[in-house]
């Protein structure tokens, strides 16, 4: 595999020539060394995709839909060497990794085949000798920047949906793991796609960022990652009116009935919340339980939390890696201690672990009484900490879960229909599941409310993010 930048179907180093050491989070030892670019890197990239935009966009869906089909192939059959480079780079256990690049190649090959329902229609006119056709196109050149915590399924729903409406992209992944999002590239290249098609570039996030939404040919955006930036895309979006899909985070409610199974309940819940060591956006975060079973299911929570078994990614049976640098390790450590100081109870964890005297592990933890207001409630905790808040009545229940700015997914379980009518609909949040922990799919649309961010992914709805509306209206027939 070549770790180094694709620009106009070319592996090439940064223009500037620097670097920059990617760090395995569970060793702290250097993975590989990628070139660090900056705005001329971008620059060039974005050259290369406005001048391959139209060949592309004129071939048929199902050109397109081939292509992507043979990457998608490649994908499930390199599936164990890639998850490997994936572990290397991001901490997360083997099986996690090697799932998330089976979903990466549904991803491709689902739009493979959804490009080709790219539907536009013929309106009935009022007007005789009137003909009204609806067409849908291609945007044009995306610019693409994704986070590191799905680092081969956050590029594919982006990159995949691009593609296959005829859209050219311009790639920047995160620069903690540029390396499966570079072999993920070589895949796609191998595959046949023609160069300058995808450009993947390396570096600076700012000011490649900057240069995207200063081109008048990147017609749209598409960004994972915080709150904060995604808001300084979207002023920086407002003086050149560029398209922006944002995925921004959550702080995902889960309500708990009492009327449910509680160890049923329990198991789901920790695989759940644990899954990539907490760095989930869907991950579900704040347990609002009823006070009738609030014991009982905490004692359960602790008790398979204690169980878990921490390790580096490769290492067998090991359930939850480390986070991915000492950044977001030290963010987790003070959100913990901000919160017990706040009156919330440790039950298990609440520590870095003694016998780890290398890379970024955090234990896994379980909070009890955490109060409204304070940090484990209100901030977004991406790490391995379950925090638990107590409720008496349904109505406090749906409060306790819509005081948040944010609005991705929320989660209730109960055996009751009303309820689960009642809480569903009234949730504020674009992904709801109920009894289960994994309400996305590569079919369904995934998208949230409020700060939580603009648009969707996947499903229908992700094609039609990267296809534009036309009118074409012909009169005097």
């Amino acid at each position: 595999m070549t770790y180094r930048q694709l620009v106009d179907g070319v592996w090439t180093d940064a223009i500037g020539g620097a670097t920059w050491d990617v760090m395995n989070p569970a060793t702290e030892a250097i993975v590989a060394r990628v070139p660090f670019g900056g705005r001329a890197d971008a620059e060039a990239a974005i050259a290369a995709a406005t001048t391959a935009g139209d060949p592309w966009a004129r071939l048929t869906p199902y050109e397109r839909g081939a292509l992507l089909k043979r990457a998608a192939d490649r994908m499930r059959a390199d599936a164990e060497a890639l998850a490997r480079l994936t572990v290397a780079e991001s901490g997360k256990p083997l099986a996690q990794a090697r799932g998330e690049w089976l979903v990466s190649a549904d991803l491709f090959e689902w739009f493979a085949e959804e490009g080709k329902r790219a539907y536009g229609r013929t309106i009935p006119s009022r007007v005789p000798g009137k003909r009204m056709t609806v067409l849908r196109q291609p945007v044009g050149v995306v610019g693409v920047i994704t986070a590191w915590n799905f680092p081969a399924y956050n590029p594919a729903r982006a990159w995949a949906a691009a593609l296959a409406a005829g859209c050219t992209v311009v790639a920047r992944p995160s620069e903690y793991t540029p390396l499966t999002a570079m072999a993920m590239a070589g895949l796609l290249h191998e595959a046949g796609l023609p160069a300058g098609v995808l450009n993947l570039v390396n570096g600076d996030p700012g000011p490649m960022g900057q240069a995207m939404l200063d081109a008048p040919a990147v017609r749209k955006m598409h960004f994972t990652g915080s709150v904060r930036v995604g808001k300084l895309l979207m002023d920086g979006a407002s003086r050149t009116v560029t398209r922006l899909s944002l995925e921004l985070g959550g702080n995902a409610p889960v309500i708990v009935m009492p009327d449910v199974d509680l160890e049923a309940v329990a198991a789901g819940a920790i695989t759940s919340k644990f899954r990539n060591n907490g760095q989930v956006c869907v991950a579900p975060q704040r347990f609002l339980v009823h006070r009738s079973v609030a014991d009982a299911l905490a004692a359960q929570l602790a008790q398979r939390a204690r169980a878990l078994r921490l390790g580096d990614g490769l290492e067998p049976d090991v359930q939850v890696g480390p986070l991915i640098n000492a950044q977001q390790r030290d963010r987790v450590d003070t959100l913990v201690r901000a919160s017990t100081s706040a009156g919330a109870e440790v039950l298990t964890g609440g520590h870095r672990p003694a016998d780890r005297d290398r890379g970024f592990f955090f234990e896994p933890t379980v909070l009890w009484n955490v109060r409204p207001g304070t940090p484990a409630f209100g901030e977004e905790i991406f790490g391995p900490v379950l925090p638990l808040t107590v409720f008496d009545e349904v109505d406090e229940a749906l409060a306790l879960a819509n005081a948040t700015p944010y609005g991705l997914a929320a989660y209730v379980w109960t055996r009751d229909l009303r309820h689960a009518t009642l809480l569903s609909e009234r949730l504020e949040f674009g992904i709801v599941g109920v009894n289960e922990w994994a309400p996305h799919a590569t079919e369904a649309p995934f998208g949230g409310w409020k700060q939580s961010g603009l648009g969707h992914e996947s499903g229908a709805e992700g094609l039609s993010e990267y296809l534009e509306t036309k009118l074409v209206s012909i009169g005097s027939l």
